[in-house]
């Protein structure tokens, strides 16, 4: 089994000392109660026991939050002032964001569980990192001049598209805050943010630093509350006109129908994921080892880029069977405010259960348990890294999301068989490849159905590098340029010429 540290025990680290500030709805600029006056709990997984009480927003709240932001593009400045000035601002929160980093970090450890030096070195400057990178973009957003087939000039004009609703997912509530956020915010459109229920802690901490930062009021209005609820009145309002959604592929279906039914709004999906890593003989194997580890077991499996299906090529497989379930037996689970723990606890009691009963499909179906498969610690949603062996395509766990840290082994042959496996799946979010040669990487990663190949690495992720999904993985791109984009509408504006030397 992995060595485990006790979920619930602070012993020979510190735990800092944590105020919950920010529980209640973000409207217009002002933190308020929500008009049903009911709250809900947040959990921290650790132990299962509620952090904090928030203020639970539903449609009437969402009504107030959406007439706030379409007051603040229809007649506030936001969308009116220059991108440069916009990008000062974005600059500004950026700032503040980095002034706090061990506070946004350990919100995001007690709320969801994830690693709290992760969180320090990672999550939170990278939110930092992509709120300056929309901020140099956003006084480069232009049209272009059309060479026009008759006597009439012809340019487009870049246009925000509005109000945006922008529902985040628990996993990563920093990251998903800011690949959502800061785009739109660039391109200036307005928006209301409903966090994931599980982890509204620390966007509700961003929504009081983007005052701070000079963001009027009304431009961001963060409202946490309940799919069913606050997730559908944002899918079906008539007065937003764009939905971004991360989340799984069955609740991506409803929200896209919500918005076909009501005003037709745009929306943009990033769901499911079932990555395949591709580990080809000639690799060193070591490497592949620590990257296949990696790909599966970051944020304790909870990512939609899980490396969850593994192929290794026969003639490498034993050995790296052998070393991948020794690498998984060192990994340290317990408390993540703890420097030596590598894995923290699942994050909620629903998500733990979900994993333990894939684990039991998995052995149900006959595929062979290496090493794992339990749960650890004395309290709190934590379970074993797990890898199973003699997986079969048509099972269960290697054609479901798990969204746990559960590896699917497999064995291949040749180039062709790993890229016919590989594509056997409705999903299509990532992939990685492990060689040494650069034919078998490059026709590989032209084969693969996905829209991010990872090639010697993973977790390729970077502020210039559009991500987003092929398939049933979704559609429309966070990150880069291509994410501007998607809060952008193309005008055409044509006027006639008269009496001009030349077109």
């Amino acid at each position: 089994m992995a060595a485990a540290a006790n979920g619930g025990d602070s012993k020979g680290f510190e735990v800092p000392k944590l105020e919950i500030k920010f529980t209640k709805l973000f409207i217009n600029g002002r933190f308020v109660d929500a008009v049903s006056g009911k709250t809900f709990e947040t959990r921290d997984p650790r132990t299962g026991e509620v952090i904090a009480k928030i203020a639970e927003g539903d449609k009437a709240d969402i009504d107030l939050a959406v007439k706030a932001a379409r007051e603040a593009f229809d007649h506030g400045p936001w969308p009116r002032m220059s991108g440069f000035a916009r990008g000062r601002i974005l600059h500004k929160f950026a700032d503040l964001v980095e002034q706090h980093v061990e506070e946004l970090a350990a919100l995001d450890t007690v709320d969801a569980g994830k690693l709290f030096a992760m969180g320090k070195l990672v999550d939170v400057p990278g939110g930092a990192n992509l709120l300056r990178y929309y901020a140099g973009a956003a006084d480069k957003v232009h049209g272009e001049t059309l060479k026009m087939s008759r006597p009439c000039h012809g340019y487009t004009l870049k246009e925000p598209v509005g109000v945006v609703g922008h529902i985040v997912p628990w996993n990563y509530p920093t990251t998903m805050f800011f690949f959502k956020a800061s785009p739109a915010l660039a391109a200036g459109c307005t928006m209301v943010v409903k966090p994931a229920e599980q982890t509204p802690l620390s966007a509700l901490f961003y929504a009081h630093l983007a005052k701070l930062a000079g963001i009027p009021d009304g431009v961001l209005n963060v409202v946490p509350g309940f799919g069913p609820t606050a997730g559908a009145a944002i899918s079906s309002h008539m007065d937003i006109d764009k939905v971004s959604f991360t989340g799984s592929t069955e609740v991506g279906r409803l929200v896209m129908e919500a918005a076909a039914k009501s005003n037709l709004k745009p929306v943009s999906l990033e769901l499911g994921g079932k990555s395949p890593v591709i580990v080809f003989d000639d690799a060193d194997l070591d490497t592949a080892v620590n990257l296949v580890h990696m790909a599966s077991y970051t944020n304790k499996g909870e990512i939609c880029v899980a490396g969850s299906r593994i192929y290794v090529q026969e003639g490498i497989y034993d050995a790296f069977v052998k070393k991948a379930t020794e690498m998984a037996k060192k990994s340290v689970v317990g408390d993540p405010f703890n420097p030596q723990v590598h894995q923290g606890p699942q994050i909620d009691k629903e998500q733990y259960e979900k994993i333990l009963k894939y684990i039991d499909i998995g052995k149900r179906e006959g595929a062979t348990l290496v090493t794992g498969g339990k749960p650890c610690g004395d309290n709190g949603y934590y379970i074993e890294p797990t890898i199973f062996t003699d997986v079969k395509e048509e099972m269960s766990i290697a054609q479901e999301e798990i969204f746990g840290p559960v590896m699917a082994l497999m064995k291949f042959k040749t180039v062709e068989e790993a890229i016919q496996k590989a594509n056997s799946t409705r999903y299509g979010l990532a992939a990685g490849i492990v060689t040494k040669n650069i034919d078998i990487a490059n026709t590989v990663s032209r084969s693969i159905r996905a829209g991010a190949i990872w090639i010697n690495c993973y977790l390729g992720f970077d502020p210039d590098a559009p991500f987003g999904g092929y398939k049933m993985s979704g559609f429309g791109k966070d990150m880069g340029m291509d994410a501007l984009e998607k809060y952008l509408h193309t005008k055409a504006v044509v006027t006639p010429l008269y009496n001009t030397p030349w077109l």
